[in-house]
């Protein structure tokens, strides 16, 4: 198991960004890639539809609409929020540096990584 992110600091990420990073992942990893997808935007519309179609190794599953509760991306974001309480990053490269050192924990552990998907209420078999 594997965690991947990109942060787009000037930019809302859209489907053709979501397309790019699809990109590097297939570079990064071998094999089939599963991707646990909300329904935001940025993981719908033709740029994705068509990545999707010349890249049949990638496999999506789409979480229903507004259930936060399922998605294992929310503990990460949990975890890495935690040492961002009470912080005050003096600009976007310190608040990068921040973000960055608890992802690379997460990203380090794969027990901090199954913890995440655990943790989420989707019916996981252990």
């Amino acid at each position: 198991m594997a965690l991947y992110a990109r942060f787009h600091p000037k930019k809302n990420i859209n489907s053709i960004l979501a397309a790019q990073f699809l990109g590097h992942l297939l570079k990064a990893i071998r094999g089939p890639i599963v991707l646990l997808w909300d329904s935001g935007s940025q993981h719908k519309g033709p740029p994705i539809r068509e990545f999707l179609r010349k890249h049949p190794r990638l496999y999506t599953f789409r979480f229903p609409g507004y259930t936060p509760e399922l998605n294992p991306e929310e503990w990460v974001w949990k975890l890495v929020k935690g040492p961002l309480a009470n912080s005050s990053p003096k600009d976007l490269c310190d608040l990068k540096g921040r973000i960055h050192r608890p992802l690379q924990r997460i990203r380090q552990s794969q027990k901090l990584l199954w913890s995440c998907i655990y943790a989420s209420d989707l019916p996981w078999k252990r």
